[in-house]
């Protein structure tokens, strides 16, 4: 089994650059986010911007998690609404009072970056704002614990005590994940649990925090396609994720448009 992976500041460097074309690139994608507009579209307006960008798309031709199913066929994830990540983007407008979650990777010499946001399609509803409210601030608490000395379950715990306290929900099955040369390294991160737990954060650590967050029920489900989760209520879903590296003085939000 892989350990984790502490980067350089050589390699360090080199995850600013992919992490902010990611942001850059998504950042685009929520301009052309309105009602009308479909997810199919904003697919392709992301291949086009990951060229531009001299990257690759990092989902695109991911293998399935189960046998029988196709790799991921596109280059970004759209969870709309009740969808809470893994969405096959698709011919179908969004419209006026949806949510959709964009979560977009890219790979540059070698490197991954890795983004995710909820946004909204024109007027929302106080409960879709409320929900998105509440899991981008998760985030944040989050990144917040992400200093050298502290357990990963702190990052947990910090995640999981403000949703709850709010009424929303953690999604117990998906994790947030380390990140490098692979999409996915150690260590997971959950967006629960003890804040004891884990391994303890050092410098150099270069992880990917995501919390998805249900409005309603915690428990999710897998739809036919092998790949879509949604809620297993059909309330909705909210999915913010950000890149981070863990520095001596603290943690550094890679995933940022500077």
């Amino acid at each position: 089994m892989r350990g984790i992976v502490y980067k350089s500041k050589e390699e360090i460097h080199l995850m600013r650059k992919s992490n902010r074309a990611a942001r850059r690139i998504l950042n685009r994608l929520a301009e052309a986010v309105q009602p009308g507009v479909t997810t199919a579209q904003l697919d392709q307006l992301a291949r086009r911007l990951t060229k531009e960008f001299n990257g690759h798309p990092a989902f695109l031709g991911v293998p399935a998690p189960h046998k029988g199913i196709s790799p991921f066929p596109a280059a970004i994830c759209a969870g709309v609404n009740e969808v809470v990540v893994h969405g096959i983007p698709n011919g179908t407008p969004l419209k006026d009072g949806d949510i959709v979650g964009i979560d977009y990777g890219i790979v540059i010499n070698g490197w991954f970056g890795d983004t995710a946001w909820t946004f909204p399609v024109g007027p929302i509803s106080e409960e879709a704002r409320f929900l998105m409210k509440v899991t981008e601030e998760s985030l944040y608490k989050g990144i917040e614990q992400a200093k050298p000395g502290n357990m990963l379950g702190e990052v947990s715990h910090a995640i999981q005590s403000h949703v709850e306290s709010h009424g929303c929900s953690v999604v117990r099955q998906l994790v947030g994940h380390g990140i490098g040369k692979s999409m996915h390294e150690p260590p997971q991160v959950p967006n629960f649990g003890d804040r004891k737990k884990g391994p303890r954060l050092r410098p150099g650590m270069t992880i990917a925090i995501e919390p998805m967050i249900n409005l309603g029920t915690h428990e999710v489900q897998c739809l036919e396609d092998g790949w879509t989760v949604v809620s297993a209520d059909g309330s909705l879903s909210a999915h913010f994720e950000h890149a981070i590296v863990i520095l001596s003085d603290g943690p550094e939000i890679l995933s940022v448009d500077e």
